[in-house]
């Protein structure tokens, strides 16, 4: 996909969308950390019923903290490897109060040195809690960026250095959340809806690459 095609493509993404966000509840940075946190291999949906009962409850490192495994396991029951994830979560909560002060940390090197946390996760609490320019390379914004030529590549790492690359500057703050509620609502893996598709004639997928 050429520059031309590409600003395009982000342009009609921002006349649709033109705020968008992640589908995760948050209040601070905390909460968005928590809720990443508890969405590998899980749905949006599933994270948001589990900490709409959690955080009215405990929303900070020190509540959480306090609360203990045990029963914040209790609360994300429901949620895919919940016990792996209350583990973690309690870990990194003990971190954030010993190191950080309670304070989620702007550092993807501090981010990503936090249990259950990888570059996937520091990319979206960046982005999305501190505004950063980072693209976090789901299973959305990987088929996506392949399928429709965008940033072909055959890692997410190798995606993300392309997209990083590839998108226009005015665009890539919000690509992340343009990318994945394309890929998670229209651009969909077994059957994607391109007749309802606002960039099909822009799209790559079942061209002749020349």
């Amino acid at each position: 996909m050429n520059l031309a095609d590409r600003q395009a493509f982000f342009q009609r993404l921002r006349d649709n969308n033109p705020r968008p966000t992640t589908e995760l509840e948050y209040d601070s940075p905390f909460e968005l950390l928590v809720a990443v946190i508890l969405s590998a291999q899980a749905t949006d949906v599933g994270v948001n019923r589990a900490t709409r009962r959690l955080y009215p409850v405990a929303n900070t490192p020190q509540a959480i903290f306090d609360m203990g495994e045990d029963t914040l396991r209790d609360y994300v029951r429901t949620i895919g490897l919940f016990n792996t994830k209350a583990a973690n979560i309690i870990k990194t909560c003990r971190i954030l109060l010993d190191k950080h002060d309670g304070e989620v940390p702007r550092e993807r090197e501090a981010l990503e040195a936090l249990p259950g946390v990888g570059r996937k996760t520091a990319n979206v609490v960046l982005n999305t809690a501190f505004g950063e320019p980072t693209i976090a390379v789901d299973t959305h914004i990987f088929r996506v960026s392949n399928r429709t030529g965008l940033a072909p590549g055959k890692t997410p790492l190798a995606v993300e250095r392309k997209l990083l690359k590839n998108v226009p500057e005015p665009f890539l703050k919000d690509a992340h959340h343009w990318l994945i509620l394309h890929g998670r609502y229209v651009c969909t893996a077994r059957k994607p809806h391109c007749d309802e598709c606002i960039v099909r004639d822009l799209c790559r997928h079942g061209k002749k690459r020349v």
